[in-house]
């Protein structure tokens, strides 16, 4: 049988997860119609952003996960946001936000191996101007997506 967990995995990152209606209706003992319209009515309203399933990162080749810690240089610092949704766009950004504190930004990266975040640093401390970088390696997670793992 032809291999398609790549593109599975990448379908599934971009939104297409749907809930299970029938399992929800059994748990809320609930008429499926009840529940369909209650989760198109959330989604509508703005309420559900997106489905999305959670992986074990490890079986999937994004085993490395940081969190990066970033002050701007002071000429970026007047649009942090702008920078923010720039940095976002990357593939092996899991999160961005922007904080309070002793640092304007913080993401969340998933790349192969410390080589691949090495080389997203590199490129992206030149392109976004960062003055200052601080790095935490995960070194194994517990929850995510609100799943114990």
């Amino acid at each position: 049988m032809k291999n398609i967990a790549p593109k599975l995995i990448n379908l599934f990152k971009e939104n297409y997860c749907t809930p299970q209606i029938a399992k929800i209706a059994l748990k809320l003992k609930e008429p499926s119609t009840t529940i369909h319209y209650n989760i198109k009515k959330l989604e509508r309203e703005g309420a559900i952003k997106t489905y999305k399933a959670v992986f074990d990162y490890k079986k999937i080749g994004e085993g490395y996960c940081a969190y990066v810690l970033i002050n701007l240089v002071p000429e970026k610092y007047n649009n942090p946001e702008e920078v923010v949704k720039q940095i976002a766009k990357n593939p092996e950004v899991e999160s961005a936000d922007i904080v309070t504190g002793d640092y304007e930004i913080i993401l969340k990266l998933r790349t192969k191996d410390i080589d691949t975040y090495y080389t997203f640093m590199k490129e992206a401390i030149k392109k976004y101007g960062f003055a200052k970088v601080i790095s935490l390696t995960s070194l194994k997670q517990i929850k995510t997506e609100f799943v114990e793992m």
